[in-house]
């Protein structure tokens, strides 16, 4: 497991070679309702938490520096990344202050009651 999570932070270096940050999806699919079960996802019903991270994981294995921001489509928030490479949380920091100067990553405040 050490090798292949090794193997893959390196591949992850090489990309910072030629950028200052990488941006990913956060989760397969827009935000879902509290307390949703499953999710319909390329035609199929899976379980929700077992899923819903699948796409955050393999940046938490390797330790990079990693913001979530919100990317509101079709009235829903979905995550974006904002990932950096080791020491740069600045990066990913000021890239999530543009975003949300600019107006795409916007969260919308929801009265839960």
């Amino acid at each position: 497991a050490q090798r292949v999570r090794r193997r893959v932070y390196d591949e992850a270096l090489e990309l910072f070679r030629s950028n200052d940050v990488l941006l990913a999806p956060a989760t397969p699919f827009p935000a879902p309702a509290l307390g949703q079960p499953s999710i319909e996802l390329n035609g199929q019903t899976m379980p929700m938490r077992p899923n819903i991270g699948v796409l955050t994981q393999p940046l938490s294995c390797i330790g990079l520096p990693v913001i979530s921001a919100p990317i509101a489509q079709d009235g829903l928030p979905i995550g974006v990344q904002i990932i950096a490479a080791p020491w740069r949380e600045d990066l990913a920091l000021q890239c999530a202050a543009k975003l949300e100067a600019a107006g795409v990553a916007v969260a919308k405040v929801v009265d839960p009651c």
